[in-house]
């Protein structure tokens, strides 16, 4: 046994010829073969479970329970650890509204009533452009039905293509015979209804629609029933004449014909056309002579000599 003996595990070394220990270098570990290296210790102690002599154990710690990088920066002095972020608020759900906020059968309802009034427009649109669209193969099939749906609400008074656009000036004009407070009856002279309305528009910002356009549209719907010799075509010429009596007897009421307490007996209405002169440019020629279109006379029912008092005093 020798220095190295160390319990039950030292090192056993023959011993020479005369039990001494073997002659070596002088310095231990000075050759490869004469002790083990510092890595075959480590080797070695690792073997055995022995530690380094000298060194503290340190207990090892399981890979899951190891410190990660993100602890040991946060428990690295001087570090502060990040604000937790803020709460998102919540968001507030919109409230319904409008057709959704009703209940499934009021929804329903609704649904069909948009539907029905999408397709009447539909329809409608429709009709008023077949109306005022040129000749063509459905207006010849369809056309009772077509004007069945456009009069007299709905009726337009101009076209999509108006290839000769009007170049007259057309005056309506009306006369009558009234019977006076004596009883006696008189003829007036011819009313021209035609430049009372034009005079009632100049200078005026805002006419009225019945100033601009009712006794113009109520002559359109007579001629565009009658002939040229005044005789009613299709079922809506008595409706015209009807219409256009009813207005000029309103008007000469207006007018005061036949003075103070006449009553209007009977109209007869006439037109007067002039063409529009060409520009000085122009080449064209057109004549300047009037033309005199003069309706038979009517005789005015009571409804409408009532009717237009009404009206008169009402105004």
């Amino acid at each position: 046994m020798d220095v190295y003996d160390e319990g039950s595990k030292a090192r056993h070394l023959p011993d020479g010829p005369d039990g001494s220990l073997p002659e070596g270098p002088a310095s231990t570990g000075s050759t490869p073969d004469s002790a083990p290296s510092a890595y075959q210790e480590s080797i070695g102690q690792e073997s055995t479970g022995q530690e380094p002599s000298g060194q503290e154990s340190v207990p090892q710690q399981p890979a899951s329970q190891a410190p990660t990088a993100q602890t040991l920066t946060a428990q690295a002095p001087g570090h502060q650890a990040p604000a937790a972020d803020p709460p998102v608020p919540a968001v507030p759900v919109p409230a319904l509204t409008g057709i959704a906020s009703l209940p499934l059968r009021s929804q329903v309802v609704a649904a069909l009533a948009l539907a029905v009034v999408a397709v009447v427009a539909c329809v409608h649109l429709g009709m008023v452009f077949l109306h005022v669209a040129p000749s063509n193969t459905v207006t010849k099939q369809h056309g009772r039905a077509i004007d069945d749906w456009i009069y007299p609400e709905f009726e337009q008074n101009w076209k999509l293509f108006a290839p000769n656009p009007l170049q007259q000036n057309i005056d309506v004009q009306v006369r009558a015979q009234v019977r006076g407070a004596d009883g006696g009856i008189t003829e007036t002279g011819w009313y021209d209804l035609s430049a009372l309305d034009g005079a009632a528009i100049d200078g005026n910002l805002l006419p009225s629609h019945t100033q601009q356009n009712e006794l113009r549209r109520a002559w359109d719907f007579y001629t565009g029933t009658h002939d040229n010799e005044n005789r009613p075509v299709g079922l809506r010429g008595d409706l015209s004449q009807r219409y256009l009596r009813r207005i000029v007897v309103l008007r000469l009421d207006r007018e005061g014909a036949g003075g103070k307490g006449a009553v209007v007996e009977s109209v007869q209405v006439r037109s007067r056309t002039t063409n529009v002169p060409p520009p000085k440019w122009s080449e064209e020629q057109v004549s300047d002579t009037p033309v005199l279109r003069e309706l038979p006379w009517w005789t005015v029912p009571e409804e409408d000599v009532t009717d237009a008092r009404t009206e008169a005093s009402a105004g």
